[in-house]
C-alpha cells in the first residue's frame, strides 16, 4: 500500500510565550506544496524501516514507525520511504512520513478509521502530523496541532532552496527564547494575519509574498548564518515573498507564476539545490 504526502511550507509562523510546558501557543498557517515523499506499507512480523536516505533514522524512534505502533500497538509492517522532502529541513518530512504511514497502515491492516481518527493520533505524535493528513492550506493553533482549514483561491508558486544539513526545531525554537530574553522582546500572543487571510482568499500573490511571517527566522539565521546571503538573493531576483519554512534552513520564495519560479530556481546560486512546487495541494493520499 503506497501513499504520497505533500510537504508544507509555513506563510504564517507566530510564536506565543514560552508556556509553563515548555511549548509555545502558536498561530501557524500552513500551505501543502506538491514535494512529495512516498511511504509504501507491506506486511512483516516487526516494525521495520527502509529509506533510500541515509540521514534518515531506522529504528523505532522513526516518526513513520511511531506512527504504525500508535495506530496498532504490536501489529508488524515494513515501510519503504521514498524521500523528496528535505530531512530537517523546515518543511515538516517526518512528520509526512508519520502522516502516510497512518494512511498506508490503516488501508493494509482493513481498519477503517476515519480522516479525523488519524488526525487525532498524528497530533498525539507532533503538531505537524495532522495538517499532513488534511492537505490543503490551514491555520493551526495551540501547539499548531488543532487545525481550520482556510480558502486559498487559484495556485501559488514556489522555490525552495534547499540548503546542506539541517537545524533542530527544538534549537531553534530554544534560540528564538534566547534572543527574545536578551533584548527584553515581551512575545505577543499570536493571532491571524488577516492581510494574509485576505491575500489567500482573493489569491493574491503579491499581497501574500508581503505579509509573509515567520517569528523564528532570526533563530535560524542566527544558527545558520548563510540564510541571510540566501534570502537576499531571492528578495533581489524579484521573489514576492521571501521567508525561512519553518523553522529552517530550508528558504522559502513565493514567485509571480510557474515560469517566475523556474526562472528564479535556476538564478538562484546560494544554496545547494533550488526546487519548484506550487500549492495548494492534497494531504497524504493513496497511490
Amino acid at each position: 500500500m503506497t501513499v504520497r504526502v505533500p510537504a508544507k511550507v509555513n506563510l504564517q509562523l507566530s510564536v506565543g510565550p514560552l508556556r509553563d510546558d515548555g511549548f509555545h501557543d502558536l498561530v501557524n498557517v500552513f500551505q501543502a506544496v506538491s514535494l512529495y515523499d512516498e511511504v509504501t506499507a507491506s506486511e512483516s512480523d516487526r516494525v521495520e524501516i527502509v529509506c533510500d536516505h541515509a540521514d534518515v533514522p531506522l529504528g523505532a524512534d522513526n516518526l513513520a514507525a511511531r506512527a504504525a505502533h500508535a495506530l496498532a500497538p504490536g501489529r508488524g509492517v515494513r515501510l519503504e520511504i521514498k524521500k523528496t522532502i528535505p530531512i530537517a529541513g523546515g518543511m515538516a518530512g517526518g512528520s509526512a512520513d508519520a502522516a502516510a504511514a497512518l494512511v498506508a497502515c490503516d488501508a493494509l491492516w482493513n481498519l477503517g478509521k476515519t480522516r479525523e481518527e488519524l488526525m487525532e493520533i498524528g497530533g498525539a505524535l507532533g503538531s505537524d502530523v495532522p495538517f499532513a493528513l488534511l492537505g490543503g492550506t490551514a491555520v493551526g493553533t495551540g501547539k499548531g496541532e488543532v487545525l481550520r482549514p482556510m480558502v486559498a483561491a487559484g495556485t501559488f508558486h514556489w522555490v525552495f532552496a534547499l540548503a546542506d544539513g539541517g537545524l533542530s526545531t527544538p534549537q531553534v525554537y530554544g534560540e528564538c527564547d534566547r534572543i527574545r530574553e536578551a533584548t527584553g522582546e515581551q512575545a505577543a500572543w499570536p493571532s491571524l494575519s488577516g492581510p494574509l487571510a485576505r491575500a489567500l482568499a482573493d489569491g493574491d500573490a503579491a499581497a501574500l509574498g508581503a505579509a509573509l511571517v515567520n517569528d523564528l527566522q532570526p533563530a535560524a539565521i542566527m544558527l545558520r548564518r548563510s540564510l541571510h546571503r540566501t534570502l537576499d538573493e531571492g528578495r533581489e531576483l524579484g521573489a514576492l515573498g521571501a521567508l525561512v519554512s519553518g523553522s529552517g534552513p530550508t528558504c522559502a520564495f513565493l514567485a509571480a507564476d510557474e515560469m517566475h519560479a523556474r526562472e528564479l530556481a535556476v538564478s538562484l546560486t546560494s544554496c545547494r539545490e533550488a526546487v519548484v512546487a506550487s500549492g495548494p495541494v492534497p494531504g497524504a493520499a493513496i497511490v
